[in-house]
């Protein structure tokens, strides 16, 4: 085959294929937007539109009647009665003397109950009257020359051995040397039998005596 017949066979086809692409260019566009239009009306059948009743809400429930109950009336707002100041006076401070507390002396204990009284037998001068114990010559010079007489009494203690223990002036003569003259004579000379409890043994006791003190005329 030469040049020229492939030239003229190349430039026939050409066209053809310039035609047969348009074909196919045509059948998918018409392809296409068939199948677009069926889907669409398919779409649209399935949609169909129906009206929606809306159910009317249930009645509200009233609220129960509130409970009588018996209520005192509110109170009624008295306006208070206008304050009067008057000048008051303070009352006197009056001052209460207190009394002061009583002192409270305690009690001394009450005193042990006296022994029982034991009965004795008092001692008793064996010498007689105490009186004559005394003698002329006993009186003391000073008081002769003084002119002191008078009455001494005294009181003895005797011992268990009835000899004078003691000697005590229980009403003077008036003259202290006719009261110590007595008291000493008396302890010397006077003589007694002791004196004796309630089982007969001896114990000391006393005794008093009274001696007159006379110058002689």
């Amino acid at each position: 085959m030469s040049y020229a017949q492939k030239k003229q066979i190349s430039a026939n086809r050409t066209p053809a294929i310039i035609i047969v692409a348009l074909i196919h260019v045509g059948l998918g566009y018409a392809l296409v937007t068939g199948l677009a239009y069926n889907v669409a009306k398919k779409a649209m059948e399935d949609l169909k539109t129906f009206d929606v009743t809306e159910e009317p809400p249930p009645p509200e429930e009233k609220p129960p009647p509130p409970e009588k109950t018996d209520t005192p009336p509110p109170p009624q707002i008295v306006a208070p009665p206008p304050l009067v100041r008057t000048n008051q006076t303070a009352p006197p401070i009056v001052v209460t003397p207190v009394a002061p507390p009583p002192v409270i002396t305690p009690r001394a204990p009450p005193a042990p109950p006296a022994p029982p009284a034991v009965r004795t037998v008092p001692p008793k001068s064996v010498s007689g009257n105490l009186q004559g114990l005394i003698r002329e010559d006993d009186y003391p010079p000073s008081a002769l020359d003084r002119e002191e007489q008078g009455v001494v009494a005294v009181s003895l203690q005797v011992g268990t051995n009835g000899r004078v223990s003691g000697c005590s002036v229980t009403s003077s003569s008036g003259s202290r040397t006719l009261d110590s003259t007595t008291c000493r004579i008396l302890t010397s000379r006077a003589k007694f039998s002791p004196a004796r409890d309630s089982t007969g043994n001896p114990t000391t006791g006393t005794t008093s005596a009274r001696i007159r003190w006379q110058i002689a005329g």
